[in-house]
């Protein structure tokens, strides 16, 4: 059975990219591998052995165009009210908090903000379906 490992992005600029994941979701360095033209970089939060894998291509200048197929990563929270109100101290521009229904029931409590490059990620409300 196959076991899902890691995510990859692109960023445009590494420190910053770093840093909003750090400040944000906790994530860490866990490994740096440099290329002639690219590095790879990987980041790990202590709970979960998935990693998120940031793609540096070093000749890069523009930003990526993400196009309309990209979908967002997703974490989940203990506390969503506390980690708004936290990416709002930190000024990571989160989104509103929003309900999601499902047959009059809330299906989930969640929040989108875009790291440095544009990617979206939904932070959720533990619980239900998102343990």
């Amino acid at each position: 059975m196959a076991k899902p490992v890691h995510s990859m992005i692109r960023a445009l600029d590494e420190a910053r990219s770093l840093d909003f994941y750090r400040r944000a979701f906790g994530l860490e360095v866990t490994d740096r591998l440099k290329f002639a033209d690219f590095a790879l970089i990987y980041l790990r939060h202590p709970s979960s052995p998935f990693e998120l894998e940031l793609t540096v291509n070093f000749d890069r200048k523009e930003s990526y165009a993400l196009g309309d197929g990209y979908g967002h990563l997703a974490v989940v929270v203990e506390d969503l009210d506390a980690e708004h109100a936290r990416f709002e101290r930190e000024k990571l521009a989160p989104g509103p908090l929003r309900d999601f229904k499902h047959d009059g029931k809330t299906l989930a409590r969640f929040f989108f903000v875009s790291d440095p490059d544009g990617y979206k990620i939904e932070v959720i409300q533990r619980g239900g379906r998102f343990n």
